[in-house]
Formats: structure tokens, C-alpha cells, sequence
């Protein structure tokens, strides 16, 4: 463990910050697994439903458009999961910001009828892709505002 001269600071990782880290990278396969298994494997799949509304070509089409989309977003939090690791606080601020709005869409959608199904498997396996990633994430967050990690990020800033 190092410290920063003058200020006493720990620049080590604390372990908050390392098990935010690890949600924050669950929550990023959990939501492309969900996205697979709704996509192409899940009776009746996204690619079923939407081959019967618009054709073969057109539904690859989007299924192409909607994986690339989940590649670029995913990337780009990823990115942000690294930098939080890293000490950035910006990008800590970042992810608290994405997923108080990750849970807002969650909350807008619980209040809607989405989750009303006809099934209790169908009402379970809609909660569970629903609210998985955004327990993940939530879990970070509150991770990455502990004392302990406070001070990592303030020490990290100092530091540069």
C-alpha cells in the first residue's frame, strides 16, 4: 500500500471498489445474455415476432442493427467501468448518473402494464431480465460511495 505524499491518502484499491468493479461486469454479460436469449433462443424470440411483422431480410436486418447497438453501448460502459476502476471520479459519476436512469426506465415500466403476463414463469422471467442488472448496477453504486472508495477516488485526483 502506497500513500499519497503530503496527503495520507491510500492509493491501493479498496475492496469496494474492486467488488463494484465485478457487478459492474456482471451487469454487462447478464444484459447480453438476456439479449440473446429474448433475441434468438426464447419461444417465441425476437426474431420470430418480428420475422411475422416485417419478413426474413428486414428482421435480420434489425437484429443486426439491435446487436450492434448492444456492442456499442456495452463498450461504452464498459469503457466507463474501467475508468471507474482506474480511480477516475468522473466516470464513477458517470455510472451512478447511468444507472439512476437505468432505474427510473425500470421503475416507468413496472408502473406501465408490461408485467402483466399471463404465466407466472412469463412474470418471473420479465422480472428477472428486468431487475438483475439493475440490482447489479445499484449495488455498485452504492459500492463506489462507501468511505472507503471516497477516499480512493479523492486520492486518485489529488494524485494527478
Amino acid at each position: 500500500m502506497t500513500t499519497n505524499p503530503g496527503t495520507g491518502r491510500s492509493r491501493t484499491r479498496p475492496k469496494e471498489v474492486k467488488t463494484a468493479f465485478l457487478l459492474l461486469l456482471a451487469a454487462i454479460a447478464v444484459d447480453a445474455v438476456v439479449w440473446v436469449l429474448d433475441t434468438l433462443v426464447i419461444s417465441p424470440s425476437g426474431l420470430d415476432e418480428m420475422r411475422n411483422e416485417m419478413g426474413e431480410s428486414r428482421a435480420i436486418q434489425q437484429v443486426a442493427m439491435s446487436a450492434g447497438f448492444l456492442i456499442l453501448t456495452s463498450t461504452l460502459f464498459l469503457f466507463f467501468v474501467l475508468m471507474m476502476r482506474q480511480g477516475r471520479n468522473w466516470a464513477r459519476g458517470f455510472i451512478a448518473a447511468s444507472g439512476a436512469l437505468v432505474m427510473f426506465f425500470l421503475i416507468n415500466s413496472m408502473s406501465t402494464s408490461e408485467f402483466h403476463k399471463e404465466t407466472t414463469a412469463d412474470l418471473i422471467y420479465d422480472l428477472f431480465i428486468s431487475v438483475s442488472p439493475v440490482v447489479l448496477i445499484a449495488g455498485a453504486v452504492v459500492l463506489m460511495f462507501q468511505p472507503a472508495a471516497n477516499m480512493y477516488f479523492s486520492s486518485k485526483e489529488i494524485s494527478e
